[in-house]
């Protein structure tokens, strides 16, 4: 999976009872529980920096609080959360009543993370992923956790006057036959899976017994200061978590007995040899699944294909040799085999497998281009619509009128119209030399996957901003600043800048397009000299902006060193674009063929795109030639929503 993929796990949230007008919650925000998915994040290998936003549902623009999170320890991460309480009326007020009402009725139950993945491995056990080392962004509310154990656990603690309007307190559980009153059950964390030590277990139960002496500390001390004695609630928090530390104690003492029990029945671990120690050890050794690059295990399926010439029981012959641990290579090949029928039990588990990794060429693909950029990073996404879709849209609307007394009424009309995504292709041909695909190494494999991507991202993100790029009937879309106006530029300072930012917004806000997903779009080169620009305090005009992109004057910023192609290393085009106006079909595959019989024109110039034979003049037999050639082609299509939502400066010159 790429790094730069925003992932969620899910965790329990338990809600603390607080005075005055503070709104608390505390819980655990991750655990090394399995989910439902089977991911697993590993809490020692979290990162993260305090203070974090609490958003709902992972929106963005939909903050409600702050978070911090405590040290992480092999349990998990607890945290405590504070939602304000804000006096003035409007949608920022609304948006965290709604929350905390919904915290408090049980309807918000779950916390989930939303973070980055550094390091991962694929986990055989759960069929899902163990996130080694990750880098927690946020921290989110949720209804529906993936998570077991994802659930408010009590809301006992909350004050009377915090509870919902016309609601008690669940009543205790009836106890179970032979059970007395005062048998309690405390536990440390939810139920899990995973086995601890009798010494972790101590250690857990220890910690705990720490928290709750700490709790009723801090309830005296507030009755203290107050001079009251405590109210209801109070004492039965007080009295609960003094139970709660006696069967601990308790049970701490049978825990020392069973952990002496345990070391006295040890038996020695005889190490004369490798084999006798393993066996005295009586335990297993477990390997980490090997990570492959991205891109690379669907490049090592079509170089089978092509050594064998397309022959699948060669080629799988030839995969079991080459590549004897890549057993989701393998297992395509034979399912390539025999035609799949809607009678074939087996046929979808197949094909599962070459989505699997043709999945994963895309995802090598699609951060470096353009279009793959939008919705990553806090970058607002495309609007995704299926292809052969006919959106209707308004292009103009109707007027309203005053109406004096007895008078009639004027008539209005408005102006509709319909957009069509049809499907259309892109692709490329790779041509490599047979030596190099027989004895590929690592290298060699890196190479093809990088001649299938290189020229697709090319032509990608040229044609997605080029002005000159016009559509080509049943053939290419036209580029999204295709027949807009240049907007010029005043000059090279960020000054200047400023104003042309100005210049360009102008058109958006004329429109009333709402800039809340405007986006920029410049080559590398252009995020990099306005990085450099500095203050007369020697400060960074723009310090959110980096070469690699970031935000300039609040806006996301998308680089690409494509956009250089359209004009020249000093002057260029900078574009921005309403992101939610431009409709985007994908159908997320690259479809991949081989030959090595076939002759190709080797000069492109001399193809045109609707053309449908070259000329001839650099014709090559592959065969003749040893040469092996690999054809890749994705289908794609975009169209503008509205003509407004992308503007561009040009030439820009910013030094």
């Amino acid at each position: 999976m790429p790094a730069a993929v925003l992932h969620r796990a899910y965790a329990f949230l338990n809600v603390k009872a607080v005075d005055g007008e503070q709104r608390l919650i505390t819980g655990t925000a991750t655990t090394p529980t399995p989910d439902r998915m089977g991911d697993v994040v590993e809490p020692l290998g979290v990162t993260f920096k305090n203070p974090l936003p609490l958003l709902l549902y992972h929106n963005s623009q939909k903050p409600v609080g702050w978070v911090k999170f405590k040290k992480p320890t092999a349990d998990g991460i607890a945290f405590e959360a504070k939602l304000p309480t804000i006096d003035e009326p409007g949608t920022v007020r609304d948006r965290i009543e709604e929350a905390w009402t919904s915290i408090k009725t049980g309807l918000l139950a779950g916390v989930s993370i939303g973070f980055r993945a550094i390091e991962e491995a694929f986990n055989k056990e759960t069929m899902g992923y163990r996130f080694l080392k990750t880098e927690v962004l946020e921290l989110s509310l949720v209804a529906i956790p993936a998570q077991p154990d994802a659930r408010i656990e009590t809301i006992k603690s909350l004050d009377v006057g915090l509870a919902a309007p016309g609601t008690r307190p669940p009543a205790a559980p009836p106890h179970p036959s032979g059970a007395s009153d005062t048998t309690r059950v405390v536990k440390t964390r939810p139920d899990g899976p995973m086995k601890k030590t009798y010494a972790d277990q101590i250690t857990s139960f220890t910690q705990t017994r720490a928290a709750q002496v700490a709790r009723i500390d801090a309830i005296m001390e507030k009755t203290a200061e107050e001079g009251v004695t405590l109210d209801a609630a109070q004492k039965e928090e007080h009295d609960t978590l003094v139970a709660d530390i006696k069967e601990i104690d308790e049970h701490l003492v049978r825990l020392r007995e069973a952990e002496a029990r345990s070391k006295a029945a040890a038996v020695p671990v005889v190490a004369d040899t490798q084999e006798k120690a393993a066996a005295s050890r009586g335990g297993q050794v477990i390997l980490g699944a090997k990570q492959t690059p991205p891109g690379i295990e669907f490049t090592r399926y079509a170089m089978c294909l092509a050594s064998s010439k397309g022959n699948t029981h060669q080629a799988l012959e030839i995969a079991k040799t080459r590549y004897p641990d890549e057993h989701r290579v393998q297992e395509v090949l034979k399912s390539a085999v025999a035609a799949g029928t809607t009678t074939d039990a087996n046929w979808a588990t197949a094909l599962v497998q070459y989505q699997d990794f043709a999945g994963d060429f895309i995802e090598f693909l699609r951060p470096k281009t353009i279009i793959g950029k939008f919705g990553t990073d806090g970058i607002p996404s495309l609007t995704r619509v299926p292809f052969n879709m006919r959106v209707a849209s308004q292009t103009a609307g109707g007027s309203g009128y005053w109406v004096g007394e007895g008078k009639p009424k004027p008539l209005t009309k408005f102006a509709f119209s319909t957009v069509t995504m049809q499907w259309a292709k892109v692709a490329n041909i790779a041509v490599l030399t047979e030596e190099e695909v027989r004895f590929s190494s690592p290298a060699a494999e890196a190479k093809v996957r990088d001649a299938l991507s290189a020229a697709l991202i090319e032509r990608l993100d040229i044609d997605f901003v080029d002005p000159a790029k016009a559509a080509v009937a049943n053939v290419s879309p036209a580029s999204i600043t295709n027949g807009v106006a240049a907007i010029p530029v005043t000059g090279v300072t960020a000054a200047f800048f400023r104003a042309d930012f100005k210049s360009l917004m102008a058109p958006f806000i004329a429109a009333n397009i709402d800039p809340a997903n405007a986006v920029l779009i410049m080559s590398t080169s252009m995020a990099l000299s306005l990085s450099l620009m500095l203050n007369a305090l020697g400060n960074p005009e723009f310090p959110m902006l980096t070469m690699r992109g970031g935000t300039i004057l609040g806006i996301p910023v998308i680089v690409s060193e494509y956009l250089t192609t359209l004009g020249s290393p000093s002057t260029q085009m900078i574009v921005l674009v309403n992101a939610s106006d431009i409709y985007l079909a994908d159908d997320g595959q690259v479809v991949i063929d081989a030959s090595r019989e076939a002759s190709l024109e080797m000069l492109d110039a001399t193809l045109l795109q609707d053309s449908t034979a070259g000329t001839g003049a650099s014709l090559v037999s592959l065969w003749q030639s040893n040469l092996l050639g690999l054809k890749a082609e994705r289908f794609i299509n975009w169209k503008l929503r509205r003509a407004a939502a992308v503007q561009y400066l040009s030439p820009a010159a910013y030094a």
